[in-house]
């Protein structure tokens, strides 16, 4: 399941935000390409644009001459720079059209250039400098047309009408609003991508964490029976080999059934659209763990009568009576225990108790055991108390929401069904001792 994944933390290609062409540029460490494309048709456009332009003011402003094409040509060659050094460029093409309109050549497509500029200024996030840039060149082009037009070329030029200086205003802010909008578009689908991706990482985590807590749960109540039976099996081989016989008889019928629960497990992962093989064990299935527990020495005395319970919290109570009783086996000097099942209110209250002391015996654990029981308990809103009484031995209190239709342990119910029979978990001492045992 994660090597869906190996390609990437964030969520696939066809998931992405935002048009194409913008999954293409902002990966962390990219760096900007070279516009030469854009940069030639746009310079080229100004060339010949401002060829016409000449020839439609013939006579009106000054013929377009080697200098003047020169700036035409640096103004449109600018924009190359447009996406690593967007603040230069932008006040680089503004300087130069105003030595262009200043040496009285023709208006014309040589505002094309300041536009992409400033649009590419105010989308690299240099909003100031483009509003700047542009804001000097309206107030230079102001300036020009209606004072300095007496002493600049061409000659006999008038002043221009205040109505056309509102037109160009209006052109700036209709530039400068599309840079704008179409900045605060892009730092969306920036911010989607984000999400999208940390929200992919912590679906991944999750399903590592629930699969990790299924494997505990399927094989650790199996192994324990496994490990005692081995462990009477072996003190009896000489002396009772009829007993022996029988332990060993055992310990191959859970190892088959561990397996055969593995086996579901990996199966309902590798196919995780199929429906569910066997109902998610419950409540209702506490006999067949009582019985589980006899076969390992352990005696179990039950109490209260289970109620109705959503999916999640049914499948989450019985993991933790059973990673409770598997502790009792593995690290109590008590061969008795006691479950207690109750209701109060919309809250079930779960029990387990034992009687005697921590043996103090490394059983093999993971020590993940009680830290399983309360991400289980925390994922439905309840809670988990686990440690000494005052009158000696070991409690485990849960308390879980009767009614839960929306947690991660509903999709583990709904998901991950087809081990069957009892599965357990398992404690290492480490976490029994922290505890107080």
């Amino acid at each position: 399941m994660d090597g869906q994944r190996e390609h990437g933390s964030g969520p696939p290609q066809w998931w992405r935000p935002g048009p194409p062409w913008w999954n293409h540029r902002g990966g962390e460490g990219h760096r900007a390409r070279w516009p030469w494309r854009s940069t030639l048709l746009i310079t080229a456009f100004v060339l010949v644009g401002s060829n016409f332009a000449a020839h439609a003011q013939e006579g009106e402003r000054v013929a377009l001459d080697p200098f003047g094409r020169v700036l035409l040509f640096l103004t449109g060659a600018a924009l190359l720079w447009r996406q690593r050094y967007p603040v230069p460029v932008v006040f680089g093409t503004a300087a130069t059209t105003l030595v262009y309109l200043f040496a009285g050549y023709p208006y014309g497509p040589v505002f094309v250039a300041v536009a992409v500029a400033c649009f590419g200024a105010v989308v690299a996030g240099h909003r100031r400098a483009a509003w700047a840039a542009m804001g000097t060149m309206w107030a230079g082009l102001a300036l020009l047309t209606h004072w300095l037009y007496r002493w600049l070329p061409p000659s006999g030029d008038s002043a221009a009408s205040w109505g056309q200086e509102i037109v160009i205003a209006t052109w700036v802010v209709a530039i400068v609003a599309l840079s704008e909008l179409t900045r605060a578009r892009r730092e969306q689908w920036a911010r989607e991508r984000a999400e999208r991706a940390q929200a992919a990482k912590r679906r991944a985590d999750e399903e590592r964490l629930r699969i990790a807590r299924e494997l505990h749960d399927v094989l650790a109540h199996s192994i324990s029976v496994i490990n005692v039976q081995a462990g009477v099996g072996l003190a009896l081989l000489d002396s009772d080999p009829q007993q022996a016989r029988t332990a060993l008889t055992t310990i191959k019928a859970k190892s088959k059934e561990a397996l055969g629960e593995v086996r579901q497990v990996l199966d309902t992962l590798r196919t995780p659209g199929d429906a569910p093989r066997a109902p998610a064990p419950g409540l209702d299935r506490l006999p067949e763990l009582v019985g589980q527990a006899a076969s390992a020495g352990l005696t179990v005395e039950l109490e209260g009568e289970p109620p109705r319970l959503s999916p999640g919290t049914d499948l989450a109570a019985f993991r933790i009576v059973q990673e409770a009783l598997t502790n009792v086996v593995r690290h109590s000097g008590s061969r008795r225990a006691r479950v207690h099942v109750g209701r109060d209110g919309g809250t079930l209250r779960l029990r387990v108790d034992d009687d005697g002391p921590a043996t103090g015996a490394e059983a093999g654990g993971s020590g993940n055991g009680l830290a399983g029981m309360r991400e289980r308990a925390a994922a439905l809103g309840g809670t988990i108390e686990a440690g000494p009484r005052a009158d000696g031995g070991f409690r485990v209190l849960a308390t879980l929401p009767i009614d839960v239709k929306h947690t991660r342990d509903v999709r583990d119910a709904e998901g991950v069904r087809g081990a069957k029979g009892v599965r357990g978990s398992e404690e290492d001492v480490d976490d029994v001792k922290e505890e107080g045992r």
